[in-house]
């Protein structure tokens, strides 16, 4: 179908359902361990990210992210994953995309400084520690990342569970 063009394609645009964005990354120290940041406004831990805004790209939202929640500025590597997760009573359906962040070096650990109204504390975690700390969705997502990263590979993903 071909949209129309000038005022009313973007009347028709304007009325596509829109979808939740939000980006993350995945940051690990020399073990092989992930960072996770643990939010003061959910219980568990979370990798650090966060809503992509309107018209930012979602590298760009990733990267800004992590200045605003850990003071770190650097450049991202590929895209790990992508996770269409369904609605729930307490949310809307959206799209999460994943970033590497890379090898978190000990001297940049040290520089990490959290906001106090938006981050709690950051950890380390192992493979086999996610399903302890993180809900079962947020750890099944970091894991299938921490496994694209292995394999080099991008993986598309729903609910946290790879497909295809």
């Amino acid at each position: 179908m071909e949209a129309a063009t000038g005022s009313a394609g973007l009347a028709w645009q304007r009325g596509l359902p829109r979808k939740r964005m939000a980006a993350a990354v995945v940051l690990v120290d020399d073990g092989g361990r992930v960072l996770l940041v643990r939010p003061t406004y959910r219980p568990g831990w979370d990798l650090p990210g966060g809503v992509i805004e309107q018209d930012e790209a979602p590298r760009a939202a990733a990267r800004r992210e992590l200045v605003e929640e850990l003071s770190l500025d650097r450049a991202l590597g590929s895209l790990l994953a992508v996770d269409w997760v369904p609605a729930t009573a307490e949310r809307t359906e959206g799209l999460i995309v994943v970033f590497d962040g890379g090898r978190l070096t000990a001297a940049e650990a040290a520089g990490i400084r959290l906001p106090a109204e938006e981050l709690a504390e950051w950890t380390f975690a192992a493979a086999d520690q996610l399903s302890a700390l993180m809900m079962p969705l947020l750890a099944r997502r970091v894991a299938a990342c921490l496994r694209a990263r292995v394999v080099g590979r991008t993986v598309y993903l729903e609910d946290g569970t790879a497909l295809g």
